[in-house]
């Protein structure tokens, strides 16, 4: 049994090697399928582990205060949107002398998007984005310092030109040659001195949490306001049970700092932090399904592309077929030399396409700052995969092959 199925598997990849351009397009449908399949699958995957922990490290007990969007109502006979006040400083401020709770609060703003930051000579991409937060800020946005200090309240009250910078700006400016700590920077038209260089965060979906200079809350507010500038409150809670209380009170305290009439919709949104981590890992479990689907159609496009290529070769081959009949090979013996020949084309395709799936999905993964990983589940079910095309493709040319007369066959021109 064992010499006649090497028998077999030799006599398929010799058939393999006499129409190599044929197979090698079989092959790379294959490959393209199994690609899709493992690559973006396993991408999806490594997104969904930097996201959980980009949220943990921001801290589950916490949620956000922010302006609500606006509001519109599609249809016919719909109603103008309705657009929402921005929060306040004065507001986010009051909320934060007022919340009497055992929590830290911070108060936060967007005072630039895109910046670009320069010392002396060096400068950076116009891709920095620059916050002005409070003394609280680091700890409720789960950043860590790696080197310098972090604002005290009397800098933030008077606005001192001081920053915060990330990672990446730091190695941007300082190419490693020299400390960063004191170094006088350009952000917009302002001087700042640096008093700490935040640790790396990693990106997460392609945004980059190295690329941030903070400042501080009243100084972006003199420097970088906006006609629409709105503040963001972050609260901090040391546990869960907690946070649900806090979350509560917050609600009310801020309804009446906003003035909210009783009845009416808050004009505001509070999100906790572990509700936006399920969402952004529920719309990438949509894309996930969306990398299965693509790269089953494309595998089901192989398969018929396998099963026509088959059917043709046993139509070239049918001489060969009555030949080996009249040597006594049986049909069962035709039948699985054919079979072999398909899985064999599936195996060779799916084995390259399984590696450049794990190589485009840990070049994703590192650039996201995860580590090198194995997507073992994607690449056992890649192999499955394979063999099932292999075999439902190859089965129907290997019956028909199998079935041919042997003395008929030997008369095929």
């Amino acid at each position: 049994m064992a010499l006649m199925l090497s028998e077999n598997i030799k006599v398929a990849t010799d058939s393999l090697k006499g129409n190599k351009l044929r197979a090698l397009l079989t092959m790379l449908i294959i490959f393209i399928g199994i690609t899709a399949l493992v690559g973006i699958s396993s991408a999806i995957d490594a997104m969904k582990g930097s996201i959980n922990s980009n949220f943990t490290s921001m801290g589950a007990n916490s949620f956000t205060i922010r302006n609500k969007d606006v509001a519109v109502k599609i249809g016919r006979h719909g109603k103008r949107g309705k657009k929402f006040e921005s929060i306040t400083y004065k507001e986010a401020i009051r909320f934060k002398n007022e919340f009497e709770f055992p929590v830290t609060t911070a108060v936060s703003t967007m005072a630039s998007f895109s910046a670009r930051i320069k010392f002396e000579t060096e400068k950076t991409n116009p891709n920095i984005q620059v916050f002005g937060g409070d003394e609280n800020y680091l700890a409720t946005s789960g950043y860590e310092l790696e080197k310098g200090r972090n604002f005290s309240p009397q800098e933030i009250t008077m606005g001192t030109h001081l920053v915060i910078i990330g990672k990446d700006v730091e190695f941007d400016l300082f190419k490693g040659r020299q400390k960063a700590i004191d170094k006088m920077i350009t952000i917009g038209s302002g001087k700042y001195r640096v008093i700490g260089v935040l640790a790396s965060k990693g990106n997460s979906m392609g945004f980059g949490g190295d690329k941030v200079c903070i400042i501080p809350l009243t100084n972006a507010r003199q420097y970088f306001s906006t006609k629409d500038m709105s503040f963001t409150i972050s609260v901090l809670a040391q546990n869960t049970a907690l946070l649900n209380l806090a979350l509560g009170e917050a609600t009310g305290v801020f309804r009446k700092i906003r003035r909210v009439p009783l009845g009416e919709d808050d004009n505001f949104e509070i999100t906790k932090a572990d509700n936006l981590a399920n969402i952004l890992i529920g719309l990438m479990s949509n894309a996930s399904m969306g990398a299965i689907i693509i790269g089953i159609i494309t595998l089901i496009g192989a398969s018929i592309g396998l099963m026509n290529i088959m059917l043709v070769s046993v139509t070239e081959r049918t001489r060969e077929i009555g030949i080996r009949k009249a040597l006594g090979a049986t049909a069962q013996t035709i039948k699985t030399q054919f079979l072999i020949e398909s899985i064999v084309i599936c195996l060779l395709g799916g084995f390259f396409g399984i590696l450049m799936g794990i190589i485009a999905a840990n070049a994703i993964s590192l650039m996201l700052g995860s580590s090198f990983f194995m997507p073992w589940f994607w690449i056992i079910t890649g192999f499955i995969v394979c063999m099932v095309v292999g075999l439902i493709s190859g089965y129907l040319p290997a019956k028909r092959a199998s079935l041919l007369d042997p003395i008929e066959s030997l008369r095929f021109e």
